[in-house]
């Protein structure tokens, strides 16, 4: 496979995205702009120092939003981080974090959080458990959730199981960038990324694998080929 070159940047007009790092079990980590807002995106290890070196610290003080596409560790490695930082430099607005259905790893990060700091932190996470997938708005950007196909070994390898995972569609001002996460091939990542101006789309196999957990490159650039543009992320380096 061809090893990406990080970070990789997408911007029309005061819409942009930014993925810092996307390699498979060691970090992913994705700054998205529209207009004043900033969202972060599957806050894997090393965001912290991801968004310090792009942002002013009061910046980072302004995000709103965490997404959370599932929650192996190569995608929430960084959470812990990112809430201290934030108790540490005083945040005084809220931080919505959403994530999936059935994510045990953000409300086990989330409840670790409150024990220690739930006396000495100025601001409010409110956990926002995704359970349908209706289209919401957030800060003038549509956020459109969706159901994507990720599984992972258990029983030292012999078996797999189906993680709870999403995709995301972004809009603002009539753009639309589709980010799948981490997934196999399946049909409600085609539909969504299908006429969008970017998809992001990981290519964690080296071919078609039929175990469920990743898209080989072959399979994420027919999907890629149905957006206006795309990016192949999360090929092993």
């Amino acid at each position: 496979m061809v090893k990406t070159e990080y970070p990789i940047y997408w911007e029309k007009e005061d819409f942009s995205i930014k993925i810092f790092c996307s390699i498979p079990a060691i970090a992913t980590g994705i700054l998205l702009r529209a207009g004043d807002s900033k969202f972060v995106i599957d806050p894997g290890d090393g965001i912290l120092r991801d968004l310090n070196d792009e942002l002013h610290p009061d910046e980072i003080l302004s995000i709103t939003d965490v997404f959370i596409t599932h929650g192996h560790h190569d995608h929430v490695g960084g959470v812990w981080s990112l809430l201290t930082y934030l108790r540490v430099m005083r945040k005084r607005t809220d931080l919505n974090l959403y994530y999936p259905e059935g994510c045990v790893e953000i409300e086990s990060i989330y409840n670790a959080f409150r024990t220690v700091y739930s006396k000495s932190t100025s601001y409010q996470i409110n956990l926002k458990k995704i359970m349908d997938y209706n289209r919401f708005t957030r800060r003038g950007v549509t956020i459109n959730p969706f159901p994507v196909c990720h599984s992972e070994f258990i029983n030292e390898g012999n078996e797999t199981r189906l993680v709870p995972a999403l995709g995301y569609k972004f809009g603002y001002k009539g753009k639309k960038i589709c980010y799948g996460g981490d997934t196999a091939f399946c049909p409600e990542l085609l539909k969504h990324a299908k006429g969008a101006d970017l998809a992001i789309l990981e290519a964690g196999e080296e071919e078609e694998s039929g175990d469920g957990m990743h898209m080989s490159m072959e399979e994420a650039e027919l999907i890629g080929n149905s957006a206006k543009e795309f990016f192949l992320v999360h090929v092993p380096q």
